[in-house]
């Protein structure tokens, strides 16, 4: 009975020393400590989730054989992380997921190329991240947010849903070769000198850019939402090649120091399409090529030209407000009543309320959504866990 009792308690306690370590197909595998980061980065692969427990630290290295994750990297709420990195790792099949990771200051992943997502949140000691070359060139979706990053090198997807950049107010230059954003670009309260560059960009959904000082957009031909510009910081704005706003709005309001808007090539706009409050542009004429407009049009500003030479059919209404005097221009574009505004006109000069009124010409529809649901998805409990438990059920049973 004795030799019974004494295996079935050995047996319990190799059970739960077991429920204590970390292993290679674990769903969720949690790191404590260096040395269960040793540990898993002894495996090739980990199936699961790998997760940054909220006191490790200061120092956690995955370098070793550990090449994929199938699951999620997770860091979150964490207080103690000064330093990431990983030398061998080139998957994460889930989300790259940083979030309150306040005193990070060094994240380098010199062999990472796929991620499912990049989600950063809070991370107010990184100032940059250090990726390889070429760095991370596939992921569905880019989420960063509220952090101390001053730069983002070597994030090169060609294709993404989403990407969404916002509240990094040391960021001052961000350039990236993505062909297309099948969903929204967001960029908004970055840092007051903010570059962006997307040389590649060819094709996207829905794009709102705000206190950009810098934007370009060469390669871009279609846009298949709405495309919208709001209290940025850029003199120019020219977009060659960009022939079409399928089903969405075009809109400029509050750049204090926009000059020119040069869209030589767009044909057609599917939305509303307002330029409003836009003090230092004195001249609307860079649409040469536009034909149609699927909303109303409001153009207000302090202008003193405007110019539509080819469009013959505006769906909604058509308005157009200045503080300076364009009864040229009215006189031009009072053709428009004869049918090709099938909404009600008016052009009016010389009103000293012309930048009052912002609001967009399609009453708020089409607009584009960012909000994501930030919630964590739930830890999964290890069937070794659940196992071990049972175990140290039975072997309290044992000496009963």
């Amino acid at each position: 009975m004795f030799n019974k009792q004494f295996l079935t308690a050995a047996a319990a306690l190799g059970m739960v020393s077991g429920a204590f370590g970390v292993s290679c197909d674990d769903p969720t595998a949690t790191i404590n400590s260096q040395a269960d980061a040793t540990q898993i980065a002894s495996c090739s692969k980990v199936d699961g989730d790998v997760v940054i427990g909220t006191n490790a630290g200061p120092d956690i290295d995955l370098g070793g054989k550990l090449t994929e994750i199938g699951g999620a990297l997770r860091a979150e709420h964490n207080g103690l992380l000064n330093s990431l990195q990983s030398s061998s790792l080139e998957t994460i099949g889930g989300s790259f997921w940083l979030q309150n990771v306040t005193k990070l200051s060094s994240l380098v992943f010199t062999s990472l190329g796929e991620v499912g997502s990049i989600d950063w949140a809070t991370l107010n000691a990184l100032p940059q991240p250090t990726f390889g070359n070429p760095g991370i060139t596939k992921a569905k979706s880019v989420t960063i947010s509220d952090t101390f990053i001053e730069s983002i090198d070597g994030i090169n997807v060609e294709s993404l849903s989403d990407m969404n950049i916002n509240n990094n107010r040391r960021l001052g230059k961000f350039s990236t070769s993505i062909k297309s954003l099948t969903n929204t670009l967001y960029v908004q309260a970055n840092g007051l000198n903010l570059t962006m560059e997307m040389p590649n960009l060819e094709w996207i959904a829905n794009m709102t850019i705000a206190n950009v000082t810098s934007f370009s957009v060469p390669s871009l031909h279609t846009v298949n939402g709405s495309m919208r510009f709001d209290s940025n910081y850029f003199e120019n704005f020219i977009a060659a090649n960009l022939t079409e706003i399928q089903d969405g709005d075009l809109s400029f309001v509050s750049n204090p120091e926009l000059t020119n808007i040069s869209i030589p090539a767009l044909e057609r706009v599917g939305g509303g399409f307002t330029i409003a409050n836009n003090t230092a542009l004195e001249k609307i004429d860079g649409f040469a090529a536009l034909n149609e407009i699927g909303g109303a049009v409001k153009l207000r500003g302090s202008f003193t030209e405007v110019d539509l030479p080819k469009v013959n059919d505006v769906k909604g209404a058509f308005e157009v407000v200045s503080t300076e005097d364009i009864s040229s221009s009215c006189s031009s574009l009072g053709s428009f009543k004869g049918g090709v505004v099938q909404g009600q006109y008016s052009c009016t000069g010389n009103d000293a309320n012309a930048n009052n009124d912002t609001s967009d010409a399609s009453n708020g529809s089409s607009g584009s959504s960012d909000d994501k649901d930030g919630a964590a998805s739930p830890i999964r409990a290890s069937m070794s866990t659940i196992v071990s438990l049972a175990a140290v059920g039975a072997f309290i049973t044992a000496f009963l």
